[in-house]
């Protein structure tokens, strides 16, 4: 018999259910905001839509069953996907976040709504429209996101629900103050600060007064904290109704985030082991 694992907790958006833990794809993709070799040693790894599946068994075993990733035709995560539904027997849900052109000219819209059309045919629910793309269209001075209409419509239109990741706080505030048609977002949020715009208390205002579920990115800063002081940290001052988007590179992480993540939520100590060391006989490690 299986082995039966605690399903993660979850929330719903816009009348679909998922996961309150996503799974990132920067770890797997070589997205390491570290270094070119760092990147270059995580595309190594994930060189085939093969390398992806004991990744994505392990997250669906705890019921982590959608995935957040730039996806397109040629992304090799795309076919990784298809084949692990194929190989798993289960769904997964993408929420795909696109890199669209929002020139203001009628070749740029035709584009991007090529763009948008083929994340549908891709099969996303969800299409977050990418934060480099987004924040072109932010105007401080008018407190709004410029012709972000025309794009959720195109989202509506191909059939997936509309979203925007976001870098800057203000696309949160700005999609809320003029009730556009988004229906999530996406914000950068961790104890480090990292590549947060604005002080950790305000961007922590900023999910907790939201309008929709915030699918929070960066709980351990790429990296530069580890997992028990970003998961603690993150759970404990977001919403029941907010999400942790959590990229790994091995089954192994993914299992330590998943007991640290669940021990956070139920307010315990997590059932993990101690980092290595020469010479572990020594009190601090409790052996």
């Amino acid at each position: 018999m299986h082995k039966q694992f605690p399903q993660f907790p979850r929330t719903e958006v816009a009348g679909v259910s998922l996961p309150r833990m996503l799974i990132g794809s920067n770890w797997m993709l070589g997205f390491s905001h570290t270094s070119a070799s760092a990147d270059a040693q995580i595309r190594e790894r994930f060189s085939k839509k093969e390398d992806f599946l004991p990744m994505f068994e392990e997250y669906m075993k705890h019921g982590i069953d959608a995935v957040m990733a730039p996806f397109s035709p040629s992304n090799i995560l795309t076919d990784a996907v298809k084949y692990a539904e194929d190989k798993l027997g289960k769904k997964i849900t993408i929420i795909s976040t696109p890199v669209i052109n929002v020139d203001d000219n009628t070749n740029a819209r035709a584009e991007a709504e090529a763009t948008i059309k083929a994340n549908a045919e891709l099969g996303a629910t969800f299409c977050l429209i990418q934060h480099s793309s987004a924040e072109q269209l932010v105007n401080r001075n008018t407190k709004t996101i410029d012709r972000i209409s025309d794009y959720t419509k195109m989202i509506r239109d191909a059939g997936m629900i509309p979203g925007i990741t976001a870098h800057m706080p203000e696309i949160i505030m700005y999609s809320d103050q003029n009730e556009y048609d988004i229906e999530t977002y996406t914000q950068i949020y961790n104890p480090l600060g990292f590549l947060m715009q604005v002080e950790i208390e305000f961007i922590s205002k900023i999910i907790n007064n939201a309008k929709k579920p915030v699918m929070t990115v960066k709980a351990m800063a790429a990296g530069r904290i580890t997992p028990y002081v970003g998961f603690n940290f993150v759970w404990n001052t977001i919403r029941e109704r907010d999400m942790i988007t959590v990229g790994a590179t091995s089954v192994h992480e993914v299992a330590e985030c998943v007991e640290i993540s669940h021990a956070a939520l139920e307010r315990r100590y997590p059932d993990i082991d101690g980092r290595s060391s020469p010479d572990t006989k020594q009190d601090a490690f409790g052996k």
